[in-house]
C-alpha cells in the first residue's frame, strides 16, 4: 500500500468515462476542471466510439499476451491481436496523445483507470462462450496478464506526463456479484458459483501490487461494497456511490477512514438531472457531513480523507452537463473544506 499522502491534494476527481468521441475535447475538459490544485485529472474513456473504447475493451487492449474480439454476446478471448484489439489500442493511443497535449509541464496527481480482475473475468468469454469466471485457472492467467499490462501502461503514462504522480483505479462494478454468486452463465438459466473471498482478495492484491509505489483505489457503483476486503487487498482508496450506502455499512466506512483509507464519495449525479440543474455545492456534500457526524469522526479530517466525485461515469451525460458536473465536484470539495461542519 502506498502512502495515503498521494491523495492529499485530490479534493475532487471524475470516475473515468466521458460523453462523445472527441479525445482532445475530453482531455481539455478533464484537465481544465481540475487544474491548480482543484482536484485530480484523469485519462478519459470515451465508450460512445464503440467496442474497444468501452472500459472492458480498453482493458483488454492493455492485457499482456492475451487478446480479444467482439462477439454478439460481448468480448471473447482470441489467439492473436485482431481488428478489435488493434482498434482498442489505437483509441488508447489517441487518448494518451490528447492527455499528453493538455498536460505539458503539469505536476500533480493524475489518475488512470482499468477494469479490475473480477469484473473482467465476469465479462470476458473463453473460446466456448462461457465467462472466465467459471475457470479458476483461467482467472489466474487473466489476473497475471492484467498485472503485467498495467505495469507497462503506467510506465507509458509516466513517460508521457513525467511530472505526474499517478494513481491507478480498478473498476470493479461486478465484484459484489462475483462474491455472492450472482453472475449469470451464458445460458442465463443459472449463475456462476460464488468465488471464495480469500481468492478474490488475493487476486486483487496481486493486481494492485502491480502499481508498485503508485497510489491505488477501487471503484464500484454497485450496492454492498466490500470495504474490509478492499482494504485488506491493499487499496489506498475506495470509490463508491454514497446514495447506495446502507446504515449497516456505515461502520465499515468509519473503520476504513480511521485506518487511513481515502473515501471517494460519489455525490454528484452521473447523468443530467431531470430538473436540468445541480444543487448548490454545499448541498451536494451535506450527506458526507451528516455521515461524519453520525460516525463520530472529527470534521477536521474531512479534507484529508474525502475526495468528491460523480456517482458513476459520465458517458451517459450530455457534454455540457459532464463539464458542469466535474466543475461542481471541485466546488463541492471546496465547500467541504471551507465548512466541514
Amino acid at each position: 500500500m502506498s502512502e495515503i499522502s498521494e491523495f492529499s491534494d485530490c479534493p475532487a476527481t471524475g470516475i473515468g468515462s466521458m460523453p462523445g468521441g472527441d479525445a482532445r475535447e475530453a482531455a481539455k475538459t478533464v484537465t481544465g476542471s481540475f487544474g491548480d490544485g482543484e482536484g485530480m485529472p484523469y485519462l478519459a474513456e470515451l465508450p460512445a466510439r464503440g467496442p474497444g473504447a468501452d472500459m472492458t475493451g480498453r482493458t483488454i487492449g492493455l492485457l499482456s499476451e492475451l487478446y480479444g474480439h467482439v462477439e454478439p454476446s460481448g468480448w471473447r478471448i482470441s489467439d492473436r491481436p485482431g481488428r478489435d484489439t488493434r482498434r482498442a489500442r489505437s483509441w488508447l493511443g489517441e487518448d494518451l496523445d490528447a492527455l499528453e497535449e493538455f498536460t505539458q509541464g503539469y505536476e500533480g496527481p493524475l489518475k488512470v483507470q482499468a477494469v479490475g480482475p473480477w469484473t473482467l473475468a465476469a465479462a470476458l468469454e473463453r473460446r466456448g462462450g462461457e465467462a472466465f469466471l467459471g475457470d479458476p485457472g483461467a482467472c489466474r492467467d487473466l489476473a497475471d496478464s492484467l498485472a503485467e499490462g498495467l505495469r507497462g501502461h503506467l510506465a507509458e503514462v509516466r513517460r508521457r506526463v513525467p511530472g505526474a504522480r499517478l494513481a491507478l483505479q480498478l473498476d470493479e462494478p461486478s465484484l459484489t456479484a462475483v462474491l455472492r454468486g450472482r453472475v449469470r452463465t451464458a445460458s442465463g438459466y443459472r449463475t456462476h458459483r460464488a468465488v471464495d473471498r480469500q481468492i478474490v482478495e488475493a487476486t486483487l492484491r496481486e493486481v494492485l501490487a502491480a502499481a508498485g509505489d503508485t497510489a491505488t483505489l477501487v471503484h464500484t457503483c454497485a450496492p454492498e461494497v466490500p470495504f474490509a476486503l478492499l482494504r485488506r487487498a491493499g487499496a489506498d482508496g475506495i470509490s463508491f456511490d454514497l446514495s447506495l450506502l446502507t446504515e449497516r455499512e456505515e461502520e465499515a466506512v468509519g473503520e476504513a477512514v480511521e485506518g487511513g483509507t481515502r473515501m471517494f464519495f460519489g455525490v454528484v449525479p452521473g447523468t443530467d438531472p431531470a430538473s436540468g440543474r445541480l444543487s448548490d455545492p454545499g448541498g451536494s456534500v451535506m450527506g458526507v457531513r451528516t455521515l461524519w457526524r453520525r460516525l463520530g469522526l472529527n470534521p477536521g479530517t474531512l479534507t484529508e480523507s474525502v475526495t468528491v466525485t460523480p456517482s458513476c461515469g459520465l458517458a451517459g451525460a450530455s457534454p455540457g452537463y459532464a463539464r458542469a458536473a466535474l466543475a461542481h465536484c471541485a466546488r463541492a470539495a471546496r465547500s467541504l473544506a471551507d465548512n466541514p461542519e
